[in-house]
């Protein structure tokens, strides 16, 4: 039986042979695509090379993509682990041509690979066409002898692809199995087509018009070809299932979740099983990605389906988290053809323990209150989407959380009243996520480069060269020249400037033509091209002129501090906490640096001063900073970090600095740092001058923060701690290595006079403010009451003193009111024996309405209030005698 990963192969190296160059899958984060959440489809990598904007060296490609559908359009999560054939993440196999072949080779292309190379029963397939795609059907009867009633034509769009309302299209034929009449279900444009029995296995796209705004189309130049074959459903077939979870590896995956839970992988338990082998799937393929849990965007999709596959392992009984422990069953069965899960293994296990530890806190909490709303319904009633609100906004569960919990119970939601809850919050959700990638205003800069080439960047060696002006863009639209005060984009053929990438900002400094000069504020790149932002300052700046260009000396100098410094502080974190640590941002700017990385909790002083120790241990050593160029390959051989979610071309740029005693081959030395690296760097460690962290924080669940300096800003900072700490010495009247102890001290004896000057108010508020032998209490309505107002006590001294007063009385009530700076604290006692009569609530409510306050609360024998205007206090003291005097009870 041929295995999933069989297949693949088999696929990718078959097109291969036929000329196809085979195309590693692209992040499931689309560069190109600002409008899409993830990459849906075999073809998201190549959209600008159909529609023109941008050209490879190659014209036919073959690739296994990686895709996801749980957000936005494309959304498959809520039929996932129920149906046989839905999942959040797939394969899809393609092949693509790009102005190269067209029908007469592609059609036999597809049914060779079928037929011989798969071994599937040409019997056993039927096709369908566009219903005026005559040609296709002339070629599938020549090619696989099919006939007319194995041909079958399709009037409407489910055979007719198109981009968009403008742009490429073309028909389609989709290829069809039949899994015989033992299962229900008619051909593809029968009344029973939604049935089993016929399932497409593979779509063939032929792009052959331009589609305009009026509805009138004209054939393409160059048609090109676009196929789609989901490897997960031509593995079942292959097989000899029909059900894609039975394949070998959800098998796998699935027996992983049941010996972990001990539970039976197809008993009652089945569809929990299931959704956790998809999802287990979707998140680490994410989270490998770059992509990491969050309340927005892509990272509030992946923290869904992390929490649905969570809530399932719940179902199955699994009492402590379960997800990060079937992450090395995935990598075995995924490991060799996807590489970047085996490089993100620990962090993909790391996120998914810290995820289900959090979730399970509430989960139970959650469930029981869902079961508590629903006690309270008629029999099968929906639940209110007031309640749906009250799980989301309370205990974190999103709307298709709780629907998922309620489909296993014959329930609904009322999905009207929740979205009238949450009108705000998804609003604003909504608006939160914009998408990623390269903007909509990009295709000017791709056909400058389709024009003249990318830019050749000369940063590296030198931070002067000159350079030939190959466009000047002014909002948007190619300029012949630009005048004094015009603020441009200028395009070089090649730059010393740095374009902003890798968390490293772009350089500023100046361009001077033999006509005039501009100051450049930032440099970018789109497509390999340089994008110089410019102001003009003198004269005129003209296209297909020279150039000279310096970049500011200083500022490209402390940049490369910052950026080096970075590599060595993400090395010592590893070092300090794990080899879970991966970036997971930065920024490397003149003034300081910044980097995040994956860590569950706060560092500690010990760890921040063991990396900042460590760090400028390496500076002090001075080593060489060296760059090689090879291939990702290579790179990783050697054990060289990457940054997630990157994308790198043939060949990497690797930047190692810092020796450290160890094993290293034929060597008692080894390198301390290894980076994957297009930034810019220091010669050598000791130019980085002094590192200094200012802490770290949270910067996202499960992602924490340091900031820091270098060089001279270093310097500074410490410096003006010293200041600071030879000006706090000096007041304290001691050595600054004794301010600590002397600080301490101060403290001790602040907290001691604190005691003192509360026990001083509370006796002189007990004698009365120093009038006699304190105030004397009165018979009111039967009971002995003493009312009072003070001045120079606190809110918080009244409890004590009412308690005092008690005790003094024996039997009775206390009223005190402190004047606090205009305001009113009030606080009431009653003895236990009279509480049955008098209740300390009742007075402390009526002292606070006279005071123009309302409210208050406590105990029958103690409450508390307060107004704001202490200068009423006899009134208040008045309206407690009166309702002491109606035998308040």
């Amino acid at each position: 039986m041929a295995s999933l990963n069989d297949i693949r192969s088999t696929f990718l190296d078959y097109f291969g042979n036929n000329g196809h160059a085979v195309v590693d899958s692209s992040p499931l984060v689309p560069r190109n695509d600002p409008t899409l959440m993830f990459t849906n489809a075999g073809m998201v990598q190549f959209k600008n090379v159909f529609t023109g904007v941008e050209h490879r060296d190659y014209t036919r490609a073959a690739t296994s993509q990686k895709c996801v559908r749980a957000g936005g359009k494309h959304n498959d999560l809520d039929n996932v682990g129920y149906t046989a054939r839905h999942h959040t993440l797939f394969e899809m196999l393609g092949n693509f041509s790009f102005g190269d072949y067209f029908k007469d080779d592609a059609i036999p292309l597809a049914w060779n690979l079928l037929t011989r190379e798969l071994g599937i029963d040409k019997d056993k397939l039927l096709v369908t066409i566009y219903h005026t795609d005559d040609e296709a059907a002339e070629i599938w009867k020549k090619v696989a002898g099919l006939s007319d009633d194995r041909i079958i034509r399709i009037p409407t769009s489910d055979n007719f692809w198109s981009m968009g309302a403008t742009g490429p299209c073309g028909p389609c034929t989709e290829i069809f199995y039949d899994h015989g009449d033992h299962i229900w279900g008619g051909p593809p444009g029968s009344p029973e087509e939604d049935g089993d029995r016929f399932i497409e296995i593979w779509n063939l796209v032929f792009m052959q018009f331009e589609q305009f705004e009026d509805g009138s189309r004209e054939n393409l130049p160059k048609p090109s070809i676009d196929t789609g074959m989901g490897l997960e459903r031509i593995g079942a077939l292959l097989q000899g299932k029909h059900d894609n979870y039975d394949t070998d590896l959800f098998r796998a995956l699935i027996e992983g979740s049941a010996n972990a839970t001990s539970t039976d992988p197809a008993g009652p338990g089945k569809v929990h099983h299931r959704v956790i082998a998809d999802h287990l799937r979707s998140t680490s393929f994410l989270i490998a990605d770059g992509v990491m849990p969050s309340n927005e965007g892509r990272g509030y999709v992946l923290r869904r389906i992390m929490r649905r596959a969570m809530r399932h392992a719940h179902q199955l009984g699994a009492q402590d988290p379960l997800m990060y422990r079937l992450v090395p069953n995935l990598v075995a069965q995924m490991g060799q053809a996807y590489p970047e899960l085996t490089r993100a293994q620990a962090l993909i296990e790391e996120t998914l323990l810290l995820e289900e530890t959090r979730f399970r806190q509430t989960l139970d909490r959650g469930l029981r209150l869902l079961d508590d709303e629903l006690a309270g319904l008629p029999e099968g009633a929906d639940l209110p989407g007031e309640s749906a609100f009250k799980l989301y906004d309370t205990y974190g569960f999103p709307l298709d959380l709780t629907q998922d919990a309620l489909r296993e119970k014959g329930r609904a939601v009322d999905t009207d009243g929740f979205d009238a809850a949450m009108e705000e919050q998804k609003a604003k959700a909504r608006a939160a996520w914009a998408g990623s990638g390269d903007t909509a205003d990009a295709a000017i800069w791709f056909d400058i480069a389709e024009t003249h080439g990318t830019t050749e960047f000369l940063g590296y060696d030198t931070e002067t060269a000159e350079g030939q002006i190959l466009a000047i863009v002014q909002d948007g639209a190619a300029q012949d020249k630009a005048a004094k005060g015009d603020a441009v984009q200028i395009v070089l053929n090649q730059t010393p400037f740095y374009a902003e990438s890798g968390g490293q900002v772009g350089d500023t400094g100046v361009l001077k033509t033999d006509t005039g000069r501009a100051t450049i504020t930032d440099c970018r790149k789109v497509a390999g091209v340089f994008i110089h932002f410019a102001e003009v300052t003198e004269g005129e700046i003209a296209k297909a002129t020279g150039a000279e260009l310096t970049v500011d000396h200083d500022r490209r100098t402390n940049i490369r501090a910052n950026h080096s410094a970075t590599h060595l502080l993400h090395e010592a974190l590893r070092e300090a906490l794990g080899d879970h640590v991966a970036q997971r941002g930065s920024l490397n700017a003149p003034d300081r640096l910044r980097f995040d990385f994956s860590h569950s909790k706060a560092l500690t002083l010990e760890e921040l001063d063991r990396v900042e120790r460590e760090v400028n241990a390496f500076i002090r050593q001075n080593g060489k900073v060296e760059t090689r160029i090879m291939t990702p390959d290579e790179a990783r051989d050697l054990g060289a970090q990457a940054l997630f979610g990157e994308k790198y071309g043939d060949e990497v740029r690797v930047v190692s600095m810092g020796k450290q005693a160890g094993s290293g081959k034929g060597s008692d030395k080894q390198t301390y740092s290894l980076e994957l690296c297009g930034g810019t760097h220091v010669r050598q460690t000791g130019d980085i001058g002094l590192f200094v962290t200012l802490g770290d924080s949270a910067s996202s669940a499960g992602v924490r923060r340091i900031e820091a300096l270098t060089g001279a800003a270093a310097f500074d900072y410490l410096a003006a701690q010293d200041h600071r700490m030879a000006e706090t010495a000096l007041t304290l009247k001691a050595k600054p290595e004794e301010v600590p102890d002397r600080v301490k001290a101060l403290l001790d004896e602040r907290k001691a006079l604190q005691a003192e000057l509360a026990d001083l108010r509370r006796d002189l508020a007990m004698a009365g403010g120093g009038q006699g032998n304190g105030p004397a209490a009165k018979e009111v309505g039967g009971v002995s009451f003493l009312g009072q107002s003070l001045s120079g006590v606190t809110g918080k001294d009244l409890p004590a003193l009412i308690d005092a007063h008690k005790a003094k009385l024996g039997s009775g009530a206390v009223l005190l009111i402190a004047d606090t700076g205009g305001k009113a604290a009030i606080a009431a006692g009653v003895t236990q024996d009279l509480t049955g009569r008098v209740s300390a609530v009742d007075l402390v409510k009526t002292a606070a309405q006279a005071l123009g306050g309302k409210g208050g609360g406590g105990r029958p024998d103690m409450a508390q209030a307060g107004g704001p205007d202490a200068s009423k206090a006899d009134a208040a003291i008045a309206a407690v005698e009166s309702l002491l005097e109606g035998g308040a009870a």
